[in-house]
């Protein structure tokens, strides 16, 4: 039988991790999914043509009530694709809203 204080540390750290996921839950429910009203097409990098390089970047763009993407942020993807991505969605807008937001955005790059 496990003593009292690791039963209680157990119990404490379940809470924690609870709590953490809970919140992070919360956080993106919060979170807007505005209409995109204009979208950029990627240039495809030469680079990732030639060497058959595909997949998708995900970023997170912050975006102005007026609908201007403020920044982005780089969540994941290979790296000689997110520079061509980042430069089409900073030319992205979207739906006016009464705050600003952050919204998920996916890019996928395909050479065929």
């Amino acid at each position: 039988m496990l003593p009292r204080t690791t039963i209680a540390i157990l119990a404490l750290s379940s809470l924690l991790v609870f709590t953490s996921t809970f919140s992070s839950a919360q956080q993106e429910q919060s979170e807007s999914k505005r209409k995109v009203v204009t979208r950029v097409v990627p240039a495809y990098p030469d680079l990732a043509r030639r060497m058959n390089v595909r997949g998708t970047v995900k970023l997170e763009a912050v975006v102005a009530s007026n609908g201007n993407v403020k920044s982005l942020q780089v969540r994941g993807g290979h790296p000689l694709l997110t520079e061509a991505a980042q430069h089409a969605i900073l030319k992205w807008r979207w739906e006016p809203a009464s705050h600003e937001t952050r919204e998920p955005v996916e890019v996928r790059f395909d050479p065929r």
